[in-house]
């Protein structure tokens, strides 16, 4: 940070973005209730638009509205079906274990700064320090990572949901 600059201006950017990342869905909703079609409180299966005149939509000639959509194709069978929840299983460990590489990537990244060549000796042992209590912290990770898949596969498929 250079000398022209402060804290309050280097935050007056997030703030800014904030601030239009909250107003733009805002006005996006604000904007779908003003224009889109209202049921009309008399006749529930009539939409009218208020922002065309004369358009109104019956919904009651359309049956298949209170059907179950299923991409397009006629509905098959009952809603209710067994599943197996090994599927989802799967799904969660690995997205276990791609957490985990993220985090083993970033301790690798930290360690590899702490024994890049060109360091003097000072500089040198506070990022060996750095290094080894991130590395640590990243081994209390791995432990309590390692503790709850150990724990998931100690019930062998046994979960409720």
């Amino acid at each position: 940070m250079s000398g022209l600059e402060s804290v309050p201006s280097a935050y007056l950017s997030i703030g800014f973005l904030t601030i239009v990342g909250i107003i733009m869905p805002l006005t996006n909703f604000l904007i779908t209730w003003v224009v889109r079609p209202k049921v009309d409180p008399a006749r529930p299966h009539i939409t009218r638009s208020y922002l065309l005149e004369g358009y109104e939509r019956d919904h009651s000639l359309y049956p298949r509205r209170l059907t179950t959509f299923e991409c397009g194709s006629e509905p098959v069978g009952e809603a209710m079906i067994q599943f197996h929840f090994q599927y989802y299983w799967y799904a969660i460990i690995f997205l276990v274990f791609d957490v985990a590489f993220m985090f083993l990537v970033l301790g690798g990244m930290v360690a590899s700064d702490a024994t890049a060549p060109g360091i003097d000796a000072g500089d040198r042992t506070a990022a060996v320090e750095r290094a080894t209590s991130a590395l640590l912290t990243l081994g209390a990770f791995f432990a309590t990572m390692s503790l709850g898949v150990w724990y998931v596969f100690r019930k062998r498929g046994r979960i409720y949901i």
